[in-house]
């Protein structure tokens, strides 16, 4: 099997790097320095109170689990945006176009990289993650769920880096553009919502207040409220609640935007959510290996005219 020289170049230079070793001692310092300030306050709780919290365990988990999510969603854009752009700038992405590797490799390259390096630190964190197990609460099959979200929501993030860098020339204006994306991806879905939920209060009072009584109606978004499917700020709220028992989805439905009739897609909205968002990770793969063989093939082209 051929190893993908990218690759191979970027993830030895990353490993023998000081830097990321620094980083996940960092990354992973401060998460058990929280762990056992969590811990600490359950015994004393217990000798002062003899009452053990056992949600106080769930709660490590939810940290550490959100914790892991942020970064993951800010830090994975980063790491991609300024790849291809990068190489542009340097002038060295016309070189690895001559040689004998495809575009896909350069992009697949990249992105594999750097999808590397942040499974390393979410994977060296797990055994905070498995303090909870102690205690019991969290299972084999969430650890595993919350990975796979993980995964796709690095691969979404990532993906949409690498795209934006691979249209763009510039490493800041396809970093702006990433971080728009994924804002209007993360917020702006969630304010369609609530603006749709506002509307549909207004037209509900106005018909309300144009009859001599009835039923009144109750407000929802309507069918807006699967934009969320694309929102991996919401896939991960619905995980993590759905995990620790704190809410239910589909009450936090009724509560964010309305009453929604259950159907099949609220019944598995996690799974649902977390396909499309793999889906929208291969368009943007797709969309930047188009765009690195189209000025591959522009370059090509202008050598052919100048001899």
């Amino acid at each position: 099997m051929r190893t993908n020289p990218v690759y191979k170049r970027e993830i030895t230079v990353s490993a023998r790097s000081f830097r990321l070793a620094l980083v996940i001692m960092v990354f992973n310092g401060i998460l058990a320095l929280i762990a056992l300030l969590n811990m600490y306050s359950v015994v004393e709780r217990v000798k002062m109170t003899a009452d053990i919290q056992y949600s106080s365990f769930l709660n490590l988990y939810v940290f550490v689990a959100v914790v892991e999510f942020i970064m993951l969603m800010f830090i994975m854009p980063a790491l991609t945006a300024g790849s291809i752009s990068g190489e542009r700038e340097r002038q060295t992405l016309d070189l690895m176009l001559t040689t004998t590797m495809k575009p896909s490799d350069i992009i697949l390259g990249k992105l594999a990289s750097s999808f590397s390096t942040m499974f390393i630190m979410i994977v060296s964190s797990f055994p905070l993650l498995a303090v909870s197990f102690v205690y019991g609460g969290i299972t084999l099959s969430d650890v595993f769920l919350l990975l796979l979200c993980y995964v796709a929501v690095a691969l979404m993030c990532g993906s949409m880096g690498i795209c934006f860098s691979s249209i763009f020339k510039r490493s800041t204006i396809a970093t702006a553009v990433t971080y728009g994306v994924l804002i209007v991806v993360a917020a702006g879905t969630y304010a369609a919502n609530t603006f749709a939920l506002s509307i549909s209060q207004m037209n509900i009072n106005n018909i309300y207040s144009n009859t001599m009584g009835g039923m009144m109606e109750t407000a929802s978004s309507g069918g807006f409220l699967y934009l969320l499917l694309i929102n991996p700020v919401a896939t991960f709220y619905m995980m993590i609640s759905g995990q620790t028992g704190s809410n239910q989805m589909a009450n936090s439905f009724n509560r964010w935007f309305g009453p929604h009739p259950e159907n099949f897609v609220t019944k598995y909205w996690v799974v649902i959510s977390l396909a499309l968002q793999l889906l929208l990770a291969l368009v943007f793969i797709m969309i930047a290996i188009y765009a690195v063989d189209r000025g591959g093939v522009s370059r090509r082209k202008t050598e052919k005219k100048v001899k």
